[in-house]
């Protein structure tokens, strides 16, 4: 059995916490290493923590740099051949974790395993549905990947590949460790279940229009980064033939865009 550690990273989301925390503590799957990190929390989201008590394998209540700082210490005390990572406004669906280690289970050269996922609002009603791409260096590069982070379960050797994650994102820190990876040449995979609820709110980071700002800031410098030059516009045409694509490959991801509409700058509730 591969033991599983998954890390919350929990800043004044007393709202949704308990939620969060239940999702993983009440999954089937026996070895689960949960990590909670909260840097300060002020909202009573710490009393919500130690109300669990040792059902919490480790607790984190120390300073850090932001949110990408504390998944790095979190995963600093995990011990899992397997991580995975829920904010704490998101949840885990029934079954998501056994499921994930089946897919490890049954292809040992796979190194990261992406689920799907539902957009929830505020009181767990859904939005619509949301496909995790396949993952492809080139077309990250031209913005046409996106992984389903709180459906993303990893090895802890992929983990090891990259610098962890970059504390200097204050965006996109999920996408492009995943990044990192693809570019150590791990092997990723997709399930076609849904194993999360991806929430979206007033306060959430995806609901805001200045997170895709940020967004394309980031994305401009892993393009200068891997490319060694900015984007010209012949590269603008590229990166429309590849989204083309993207919605081409993904058609239910698609779809559900067309009439559910977009993720970003939703702000339900």
């Amino acid at each position: 059995m591969l033991r599983v550690s998954i890390v919350t990273i929990s800043f004044n989301q007393a709202e949704f916490l308990e939620r969060t925390i239940e999702s993983v503590l009440g999954q089937d799957y026996q070895d689960i290493e949960y990590i909670v990190v909260d840097p300060g929390s002020t909202d009573g989201s710490r009393e919500i923590i130690r109300s669990f008590g040792s059902r919490i394998a480790r607790v984190l209540f120390e300073p850090d740099s932001g949110p990408a700082d504390g998944l790095n210490r979190g995963f600093a005390q995990a011990t899992g051949e397997v991580f995975s990572f829920l904010n704490s406004d998101d949840i885990l669906y029934p079954r998501a974790v056994s499921a994930a280690v089946r897919c490890f289970m049954s292809d040992p050269s796979l190194d990261v395993v992406s689920g799907h996922a539902k957009i929830i609002g505020p009181d767990d009603q859904v939005l619509r549905r949301t496909y995790s791409d396949r993952m492809s260096v080139m077309r990250y590069v031209y913005s046409s990947v996106a992984l389903i982070q709180p459906s993303t379960f990893f090895r802890r050797s992929a983990y090891e590949k990259t610098p962890g994650f970059n504390i200097s994102n204050r965006a996109t820190w999920d996408g492009e460790l995943f990044f990192s990876m693809a570019r150590a040449g791990c092997k990723f995979g997709r399930s076609g279940d849904i194993w999360s609820g991806y929430r979206l709110h007033r306060q959430s980071i995806t609901a805001s229009k200045s997170t895709e700002e940020a967004v394309g800031k980031v994305a401009e410098g892993i393009f200068l980064q891997v490319m060694g030059r900015p984007r010209n516009r012949w590269d603008k045409g590229i990166e429309k033939v590849l989204r083309v694509w993207k919605h081409l490959v993904n058609p239910r991801n698609t779809m559900e865009r067309i009439f559910r509409g977009p993720v970003f700058g939703r702000t339900p509730g």
